[in-house]
């Protein structure tokens, strides 16, 4: 992951669902991360394949409103069965195509990588993730989960850029030494 740094960046975080799909954009300059928004984005009781289109349209009308730079996106962890694990896997692919259709770069993140980012262990507690997330952004109101856990993602890959950023900067220079 080879990430150009510059003066800000916004990055849109998914936590995707086939019910709710969570979204979180932020604002980072590397150092400081600043909330733009967040929702728990509802995909309905409908059809299966119509909370699909729920997911790919409203993504990309967020990314015509948001205009941001990079997404990021939580992976699937290990669903309690396989439907449910099959479905989480169809709602990131329509969050994912929706942010390539854009042309955007999409960086996934595990979920305890997440965790680890936001709120310094991997087996964090959701109620965790909101109140850390709640401090870092510093957001007066509740924070639904699912948007929660979108901005934490947007967290993690803003901690990831900027460190990474920072070697490779490192690391040029002494090649050039």
């Amino acid at each position: 992951m080879n990430l150009p740094l510059k003066q800000i960046t916004r990055i849109l975080g998914i936590d995707p669902g086939s019910r709710t799909t969570g979204i979180g954009i932020i604002d980072t300059d590397g150092r400081n991360n600043k909330l733009v928004h967040f929702q728990p984005l509802r995909c309905g009781d409908g059809e299966f394949p119509e909370r699909l289109k729920v997911i790919f349209t409203e993504i990309t009308d967020l990314i015509h409103q948001f205009q941001p730079d990079e997404v990021s996106v939580e992976t699937v962890f290990l669903a309690k069965n396989a439907a449910s694990a099959l479905k989480l896997g169809q709602a990131r692919g329509a969050a994912i195509c929706a942010a390539v259709a854009m042309d955007l770069p999409v960086y996934e993140y595990a979920p305890k990588a997440v965790k680890q980012s936001v709120v310094g262990k991997g087996a964090a507690a959701k109620s965790q993730i909101q109140y850390m997330v709640s401090l870092l952004l510093n957001i007066k109101k509740e924070v639904q989960e699912d948007a929660a856990d979108a901005l934490a993602v947007a967290i993690c890959h803003a901690n990831s850029r900027w460190t990474l950023g920072a070697i490779n900067q490192i690391s040029s220079n002494y090649r050039k030494n």
